[in-house]
């Protein structure tokens, strides 16, 4: 297949350029070849728990691709980019509970956020993998009190070397059924991280394809946002999965070998 139509590339990273850490050859050359083309690109990722610069180390160092930090964009930044939408551009004193990693807690503080156990402006919820009773019962509270209930994805799992494992979803479920709200969603497949990323990356949605492995969210992100997408059977979705769904990807491959930049 061959398409040279697109002036930049939203790629998204678990299952599509890497399964864990298992490495996909046809990923780098992927990648390769769009940068010897000099095509623009931007890993657009819902993994919360890594900054872009661990991002960017982890595909140097176990996938021997190379890129740059401001060629990663995650959940975690659109939140803190967003939150700070909400006052006007600045954090504005306000603070925020969070169950999350390192890259969601750091892009929160990096934009100003101050932590606040017992009674947060915004509690944000993403992927934990030291979760506890302990913080669904402060955010549950925190929620209860009136803090802004912020699901950083809704993805239930995520595909690694040992296959499907929980993900960021499964754990704000759990917020969700205690505090009986629903979380306002921020990353892929919601309009809110594509139309951040767009900005991030300085081109029109129709200038770009998304590029992902997941139907319900890489492709529907696309979908959401009006944009042509790409979808590759490395991860999540099967061909019985997708062929039932009313909307279809504007392109499908097997793997990236078959797509031509």
């Amino acid at each position: 297949m061959t398409n040279t139509d697109y002036a930049g590339y939203l790629i998204d990273l678990d299952g599509t350029v890497y399964r864990g850490r298992d490495r996909m050859p046809e990923a780098k050359d992927f990648i390769e070849r769009l940068q010897a083309k000099q095509i623009p690109f931007m890993f657009l990722t819902n993994n919360t728990t890594k900054s872009p610069a661990a991002v960017i180390q982890n595909l140097a160092d176990n996938h021997d691709i190379h890129a740059t930090v401001d060629q990663v964009y995650t959940p975690s930044l659109a939140t803190a980019r967003y939150l700070l939408n909400l006052n006007g551009g600045t954090a504005n004193g306000k603070t925020v509970y969070v169950i999350g990693e390192l890259g969601l807690k750091q892009a929160l503080s990096d934009a100003g956020f101050r932590t606040n156990e017992f009674d947060p402006d915004y509690v944000v919820v993403g992927l934990d993998y030291d979760v506890t009773y302990h913080k669904f019962e402060l955010a549950t509270l925190a929620i209860k009190r009136g803090a802004l209930f912020i699901g950083t994805n809704a993805d239930t799992n995520l595909p690694n070397e040992r296959g499907l494992v929980p993900g960021a979803g499964s754990v704000i479920a759990m917020v969700e059924r205690a505090t009986q709200q629903s979380a306002l969603y921020i990353g892929k497949p919601e309009k809110i991280i594509m139309e951040m990323a767009l900005e991030q990356f300085g081109l029109t949605k129709e200038q770009v394809v998304m590029v992902g492995d997941n139907y319900n969210t890489d492709i529907k992100a696309g979908l959401n946002a009006g944009m042509d997408t790409l979808l590759v059977y490395t991860g999540v979705s099967t061909p019985e999965d997708v062929a039932k769904e009313a909307l279809q990807p504007t392109h499908i491959i097997n793997d990236l070998t078959e797509w031509d930049v």
